[in-house]
């Protein structure tokens, strides 16, 4: 939260302050009576945390007013951005998973003491968590990723990390794989012959071309910076606005798309295949039903299921403690204490949500270009005003090999996305000395595909 709500709400006359000060707040003491979800969902609720954390919040009294309002509806905005809770109590309410990142981001403000902030705090006597309810929270969400996040591959003094280290394999139909493959780098795929899915996801490039943007048929070029498809089978969605539910669906999007690979229709697509007598053979004997949008994205998301990449930092994960170095270890020690795996969690280190680009100050200024289309994010989907500049996360399993980075590819080296991202999502500064360990660690994160190291 902006330091300077407090000095400006001590400038209220004594007796509005007094007031605000005196305002009456619920018992904390009502999740003593229940257990798990409920007890969690009754902290939330009892200590004000859908005030600040919910896109419907009601502006207090105070908030109308002169000179602390603009303030406070700043805060209640910048705390929306974070995390809205709102889906979280939904979910805790009908006994269902909370997100993975939800259930990070709780567990991370139970850890660090951090919220509420001292300002709230002192407005609103008796919100902040005391120490029964940081440990009913933690308890909460150690049980939580143990039920629903946990790795079958993690060792089990690392099972409650919150990053975890890769499944060894994604179940897959090996003739739809080999099938997949070929379609994958198979520039028919366009309507000029000319673009394949590799094109842009090349394999030997860590899954993206290390262009700002990817350039399409006929010279065109995209607005955002094309996200590797190397695990992306572990994403929540997929491309940066998450228009896509799943691979099969992505797959199917940019061969039509005008600006990507320009084909008029699927029709196109597979009457150009089709053409192909033996790859028409090996086709009809997967699918018996031929060449379709249906069948020929599925093949191509089959072989995409196969592009996980393990990393040295797995190896620790599941056990080898002799992997990583002390540097690395620091490295991964700042990464937590940071807060960067409150959003890049889980095996795929990222991909599980939508985050708002500039919470603590307007990345969009600071870049200087004016926005675009791309800038968007989730809003080009849901035209919800909330869902502006939110963006899938993405993952950062071998980030040292995908650069540009962000999703419009203006920041070309890790140490400065480094920075950006201290800076305009936690309100950091943060040292070179730091900044040199915690690309130790993501150095971790290269991993091999097919027995070789990626580069």
């Amino acid at each position: 939260m902006r330091n300077t709500s407090f000095s400006k709400m001590a400038a209220l006359p004594v007796g509005l302050l007094t007031l605000a000060l005196t305002m009456p707040s619920c018992s904390s003491n009502e999740y003593k009576k229940l257990e798990g979800d409920k007890a969690v969902a009754s902290i939330i609720r009892n200590n004000g945390c859908m005030e600040c954390h919910s896109a419907t919040a009601n502006v207090p009294f105070y908030g109308k007013l002169p000179i602390i309002g603009p303030v406070v509806q700043a805060d209640m905005k910048e705390g929306t951005h974070y995390l809205d809770l709102t889906a979280m109590l939904t979910a805790l309410d009908n006994g269902q998973p909370v997100s993975e990142v939800d259930l990070a981001k709780v567990e991370n403000t139970a850890l660090s003491g951090s919220m509420p902030p001292a300002k709230y705090y002192t407005m609103h006597w008796g919100t902040s968590l005391n120490d029964d309810e940081k440990k009913v929270i933690i308890s909460w969400a150690k049980e939580a990723r143990k039920n629903n996040y946990v790795s079958p591959t993690v060792a089990e003094e690392f099972a409650n990390e919150p990053v975890q280290p890769l499944m060894a394999f994604i179940p897959t139909d090996s003739a739809k794989v080999a099938l997949g493959f070929d379609l994958y780098h198979d520039t028919r795929l366009s309507g000029d012959n000319t673009i394949s899915c590799a094109t842009c996801h090349g394999l030997n490039t860590a899954g993206v071309d290390r262009k700002q943007f990817s350039e399409g048929i006929h010279g065109q070029f995209g607005g955002v910076n094309a996200p590797t498809v190397y695990n992306a089978a572990l994403n929540f969605v997929q491309f940066w606005d998450g228009r896509a539910a799943d691979l099969k669906e992505q797959a199917a999007g940019p061969p039509l798309n005008p600006v990507e690979m320009g084909s008029a229709s699927f029709d196109e697509i597979c009457a150009k295949l089709a053409e192909d007598k033996e790859l028409s053979k090996r086709f009809l004997e997967v699918f018996p039903e031929g060449f379709t949008e249906s069948t020929v994205t599925e093949a191509i998301a089959e072989f995409e299921k196969t592009l996980l990449t393990p990393s040295r930092f797995d190896k620790y994960l599941s056990g080898d403690k002799n992997a990583l170095t002390a540097e690395e270890l620091e490295g991964y020690q700042l990464f937590k204490d940071n807060k960067c795996a409150t959003c890049h969690v889980g095996m795929n280190l990222g991909g599980q949500s939508y985050e708002y680009m500039g919470i603590k100050d307007n990345y969009f200024d600071y870049r200087g270009t004016g926005l675009t289309d791309g800038d968007n994010g989730r809003w080009a989907v849901t035209k919800n005003e909330a869902d502006r500049h939110k963006f899938k996360t993405p993952t950062l399993r071998n980030v040292m090999l995908t650069t540009p980075y962000m999703h419009d590819g203006s920041i070309t080296t890790i140490e400065d996305a480094i920075q950006v991202m201290h800076e305009f999502q936690i309100g950091k500064h943060i040292s070179d000395a730091e900044t040199a360990k915690i690309v130790a660690f993501l150095n971790t994160l290269t991993g091999e595909y097919n027995g070789q190291l990626l580069q």
